[in-house]
């Protein structure tokens, strides 16, 4: 639907379809702007695994600091709160699940997220894990893995 109006000054048109695209612009920055607020510390050895993430990350507006093992992600744990530990199971220096369950000792409300190309490996009862832990096996889409992850923030 387009409405127009012609006149001694040139024309006004106003193209129905346009500005619904603009209304679904400005409701996505929003969002960005809502999501900026949390922090994501995510460890993840696979360099260029790290670097997708990194970038589906922070494309959806939340702040990310990444490391390339548990061990510097338990550091920088230490230095600042985060709101969710995004991370590798299977890492050398310190697993993500001995990371976890350091992480949940240090703030038991962080949110937890797995990311595992191995599916073998699960979280079962006995696992040190923490329970409200989510999974998410590689290879991981945007758009579930951004969906998943503001689940997991709003809840």
């Amino acid at each position: 639907m387009t409405l127009r109006k012609t006149g001694s000054g040139g024309s006004l048109s106003l193209d129905i379809y346009r500005l619904s695209g603009l209304v679904n612009v400005l409701v996505r920055l929003e969002s960005r702007l809502i999501c900026s607020m949390h922090k994501i510390l995510l460890a993840e050895d696979d360099n260029d695994m790290r670097r997708f993430l990194v970038k589906a990350l922070e494309n959806a507006g939340f702040e990310v600091s990444p490391h390339d093992n548990g061990m510097s992600a338990y550091q920088r744990l230490r230095e600042e709160p985060f709101e969710m530990l995004l991370t590798d199971i299977v890492m050398p220096e310190m697993d993500g699940i001995e990371l976890a369950r350091r992480a949940s000792e240090l703030d038991p409300d962080i949110k937890i997220m797995f990311i595992t190309g191995f599916a073998a490996v699960a979280l079962n009862s006995d696992s040190e894990a923490p329970k409200n832990a989510k999974v998410l096996s590689k290879p991981v889409h945007l758009r579930e893995l951004v969906s998943e992850v503001n689940k997991m923030l709003a809840a």
